[in-house]
């Protein structure tokens, strides 16, 4: 089997208006995202979506049209390995990201299961057929009692657990807050915090005090992920456990040096850089270490899908992180991810990606074809 043609459909959607004001941003207007096809000569077709509903798709169009085509037409789609081998290369001297190469990865697994005809995580192993998740939405409140409202909707949603994104609220808010939403929740529910970086060291310790004495299931990038010493003390002085880190560009590399620095118990990771091939290889990795790693919201549907297929085929990832709202970037199927009545998400039976793609929805919100 041959590659012959990698093309890209750019969509447009509107964003509902969530309401969701926050560090983050406000999710709401239109975006642009794209959905990647990869021809063989056997007519089967991968398919990945491209970008995230913040930013789009078009920091990734460029790259994956320029330099990995090229790199990819006539070759066989199963050298993935030899691609990832590659990566060194096109991104310190073709400036290629990962997070252009991630769909492109995906859809040459999602070729691999079709000619297979079984679903990516048969290929991978399959070892669990069902996934936990956790529930979280953006920061989105101002006070206290923002969190606490949401705690109760997603315990009376029969959620298990919940993380809380607490933006730029004050220490003295977040300890107010963490207390308030374990004594809403009791203590069956697990609680993750993440600040998404934006704490320094003594915030980042006085709220994981807090922590420890609310029983929090982890606490997620609480200081810059560069911040090697911070982190280590974090680590060395607190019980919850620190998960680290969504931002670096090469996420297998800088989880290897946390392995070997020993400054977090548990890593982080995302389809949505590393594609199902470091995916898979970051979790065997740290596996051997008798770590987790706990693999973060990817940003669109399909590289969603993708985490879920490294899940099913690994025991060292406790959740998958359920985004809220899902409008914000559940998109293009004819059926998405979602919960079953247990609140636990199944694994796909199709074959390839799992998840069929909604082709009529597809052209009606095409404004573009770019090769």
């Amino acid at each position: 089997m041959k590659i012959t043609d990698i093309q890209i459909e750019v969509i447009r959607r509107a964003l509902p208006d969530t309401g969701l004001d926050s560090d983050l941003g406000r999710f709401s207007g239109e975006v642009e995202q794209g959905v990647l096809r990869i021809f063989t000569d056997e007519g089967i077709e991968g398919n990945c979506f491209v970008g995230a509903f913040r930013g789009g798709g078009h920091g990734q169009f460029g790259s994956i049209l320029n330099v990995l085509k090229p790199e990819l037409m006539g070759r066989d789609p199963a050298e993935r390995e030899w691609l990832w081998s590659r990566l060194p290369i096109l991104s310190g001297r073709r400036g290629l990201s990962m997070t252009a190469w991630a769909p492109v990865d995906v859809a040459l697994w999602d070729i691999a299961g079709k000619s297979a005809g079984v679903p990516i995580h048969k290929l991978l192993g399959t070892q669990r057929y069902e996934t936990e998740v956790y529930g979280t939405y953006p920061p989105r409140h101002t006070a206290p009692d923002g969190w606490v409202r949401e705690a109760e909707t997603f315990r009376d949603a029969g959620f298990r657990a919940y993380k809380i994104h607490p933006g730029v609220l004050s220490t003295r808010d977040v300890i107010d807050m963490v207390g308030r939403v374990r004594a809403t929740v009791g203590d069956e529910m697990e609680l993750m915090l993440d600040p998404n970086n934006g704490y320094n060291f003594r915030k980042a310790y006085g709220i994981g005090r807090a922590l420890d004495d609310q029983g929090f299931y982890w606490f997620e990038d609480p200081v810059p992920y560069q911040d090697v010493d911070a982190i280590t003390q974090l680590t060395q002085r607190l019980s919850t456990p620190l998960c680290m880190s969504d931002k670096p560009e090469f996420q297998f590399y800088e989880a290897a040096r946390a392995v070997r620095l020993q400054s977090s118990r548990l890593v982080r990771g995302t389809a949505a850089k590393l594609g199902i091939t470091g995916l898979k290889k970051l979790c065997s990795m740290v596996e051997g270490f008798g770590m987790n790693c706990e693999i973060g919201t990817a940003g669109n549907s399909l590289l969603n899908a993708a985490n879920l297929h490294v899940i099913f085929s690994v025991s060292n990832c406790a959740y998958y992180e359920y985004w809220m709202p899902v409008e914000a970037h559940q998109f293009g199927l004819v059926e998405d991810i979602k919960l079953n009545e247990r609140q636990v998400i199944e694994a796909p039976t199709e074959p390839g990606i799992g998840y069929k793609l909604d082709w009529d929805w597809i052209n009606s919100h095409k404004v573009a074809t770019l090769e």
